[in-house]
């Protein structure tokens, strides 16, 4: 199957966890100041932890037999923050992606496994102040989005946009490709986005604007609870809740300005966050579901446990 194919056919499609707060809380690896962890594959000690993390996700997954999708360590990777990095000699997207394909082939024995071209917002992603009009976007984003496209990938993601502009800017440069594209907010619990846009709006906005619409939308970067309250809240009650696909979901449920400026990131047990991330499946029909800051392989492995238990005890 493809990527649409499975997303169309399975019930739930598992996400890996943490990978850029791990690298950094838990292995205390230093990140590149402008491409964080894209880097890391020309670096043969960075490179063979960041294979071990990717692995762990698949292996966990895999074992159950339901789908993953991984996403390139490239949400830094723009052709600005390439530069400033001096790496502008290299392809660092298309290097990305197949390094990944590379661990994707050691799996060639079990199920679905794809892998998503991941993109960020220029700026700070907690700082909607930063972000990029829809016209400056849509240019800004272009060479990443087709440098991912060249390279092979699945589909295309954006994650953590915390402003409507530059995110339909991200969705217009990603719609003039032929490939399955997904936009993700980081939002507020009052049902907003960081630039005050209701998370509903954001979706009619983007969907009325583009020539191709994404397949969905995801959020990340907030705790279970907090997607719940802002879903429940009475500004997104005209959001069709068919086009929230997905959540990359926190553990814990502080405020986005919060986290960032954390010294200690806060870690909910494996089980209490993987049962709320159950709930949020059953209660609102998330199709894709995975781990966000404070999450790692034992998050995972309890959701994709539950999961598997869940829908055999319902066949």
């Amino acid at each position: 199957m493809d990527f649409l194919e499975v997303l169309a056919n399975y019930p739930v499609i598992i996400t890996e966890g943490a990978i850029i707060e791990r690298l950094k809380r838990e292995f205390n690896f230093e990140l590149d100041q402008y491409i964080a962890n894209a880097g890391y594959i020309y670096n043969p000690v960075q490179k063979e932890k960041l294979k071990n993390i990717y692995k762990q996700y698949i292996d966990i997954t895999c074992v159950q037999d339901l789908p993953i999708v991984l996403f390139t360590p490239t949400w830094r990777a723009s052709a600005e923050r390439i530069k400033q990095a001096q790496l502008f000699a290299r392809d660092v997207n298309l290097d990305c992606f197949q390094f990944l394909s590379e661990i994707r082939n050691e799996y060639k024995k079990y199920g679905e496994i794809f892998i998503g071209g991941l993109i960020g917002c220029k700026g700070d992603a907690y700082k909607p102040e930063e972000a990029l009009g829809t016209a400056e976007a849509e240019v800004f984003h272009s060479y990443q989005i087709e440098r991912l496209i060249n390279a092979g990938v699945n589909f295309l993601i954006a994650e953590t946009l915390p402003s409507v502009s530059e995110a339909l800017g991200i969705a217009k440069a990603m719609a003039v490709f032929d490939k399955p594209y997904l936009i993700g907010f980081v939002i507020r619990d009052n049902g907003t986005l960081l630039d005050g846009t209701s998370l509903c709006n954001a979706i009619t906005l983007i969907d009325n604007e583009v020539e191709r619409q994404p397949v969905g939308y995801i959020i990340n970067c907030v705790h279970p609870i907090t997607f719940r309250k802002a879903i429940m809240n009475p500004i997104n009650s005209s959001l069709k809740k068919e086009r929230l696909i997905g959540l990359l979901g926190n553990t814990s449920t502080k405020s986005p300005e919060e986290l960032d400026d954390a010294v200690n990131l806060e870690a909910e047990e494996p089980q209490v966050w993987a049962e709320q991330m159950i709930d949020l499946i059953n209660e609102l029909g998330i199709k894709i579901v995975g781990g966000c800051c404070g999450t790692n392989h034992h998050h995972i492995q309890n959701l994709v446990e539950k999961i598997k238990n869940h829908y055999m005890e319902n066949k």
